[in-house]
C-alpha cells in the first residue's frame, strides 16, 4: 500500500499524519500481528518518532480500534447501499455478496487486520465494533428471511445462513493477494452465484 491509498481508505481522517499512522499500523499488524507489533514499529514505518504516535492515538489499542471501526463502517455502508437501491431479495443478496467479497479482496491487508485482530481490542472498543458486525449480520439475515418467506430461498435457519454467507466473504481476506487469478470484482461475482446456489436458487450463472 502507498500513502496515497491512505486517503482513499480513510478520507475523513485528519490530519494526514494520522492517516499515515493508520496505514503503518495496518502494515505492521498484518505482518507481525497486533501483540508482536510495538509502537516504535508503527512510528518507524510512518517515518515518525515513537512519541508522534501518541499525538494522534493514545495507545496502540486506540490505533487498532480506529482501523477496525473504519473497516466495519465501510462494509456496513456497502450493505446498506444495496438495501437502499434494490428490493428483490435474490438481487439484494447477490449484490451484497459481490460488494462484500470484492471489498475484502481489494482491501485484503486492511481486512485481515479488521477481521482477525478483533480479540486484541479492549472490552469497550470491542463492543463498538461488535455492534457494527451485528448490524451487518442482521441485514443479511433479514434479506435471507425475506427470501425464505417469498419462496425463493430454501434454508432452514436464516441466522445460520447469514453467518455462513458473511464468513465466506471474510475468509477472502485471509488468502487473497495481488497474485490471485481473479480480480476482486470477478471474485465477487463468482461468490454471488455460489451463495445463491447455496441458498437454493438455481441457474444463477
Amino acid at each position: 500500500m502507498t500513502m496515497s491509498l491512505s486517503a482513499e481508505l480513510w478520507p475523513d481522517v485528519q490530519p494526514e499524519t494520522a492517516r499515515r499512522l493508520m496505514l503503518a499500523g495496518v502494515e505492521a499488524f498484518a505482518q507481525r500481528g497486533y501483540h508482536a507489533t510495538t509502537t516504535r514499529d508503527i512510528a518507524g514505518a510512518a517515518g515518525m518518532s515513537p512519541a508522534a504516535l501518541y499525538v494522534h492515538f493514545p495507545s496502540k489499542a486506540a490505533l487498532l480500534f480506529a482501523i477496525s471501526r473504519y473497516g466495519h463502517e465501510q462494509t456496513l455502508a456497502l450493505v446498506e447501499n444495496v438495501i437502499a437501491k434494490e428490493a428483490d431479495p435474490v438481487e439484494r443478496i447477490r449484490l451484497i455478496v459481490e460488494d462484500f467479497v470484492a471489498w475484502h479482496a481489494r482491501r485484503h491487508t486492511v481486512a485481515r487486520v479488521v477481521q482477525y485482530e478483533l480479540q486484541a481490542l479492549p472490552e469497550q472498543e470491542f463492543e463498538v465494533v461488535a455492534a457494527l458486525r451485528r448490524r451487518i449480520e442482521r441485514i443479511v439475515r433479514e434479506v435471507i428471511a425475506e427470501g425464505v418467506d417469498s419462496g425463493v430461498f430454501t434454508v432452514s435457519d436464516p441466522h445460520v445462513a447469514a453467518r455462513a454467507v458473511l464468513s465466506l466473504g471474510v475468509d477472502v481476506a485471509r488468502w487473497y493477494s495481488e497474485r490471485a487469478r481473479q480480480t476482486p470484482a470477478a471474485l465477487g461475482k463468482e461468490y454471488g452465484g455460489l451463495v445463491l446456489r447455496m441458498l437454493g436458487v438455481a441457474d444463477t450463472i
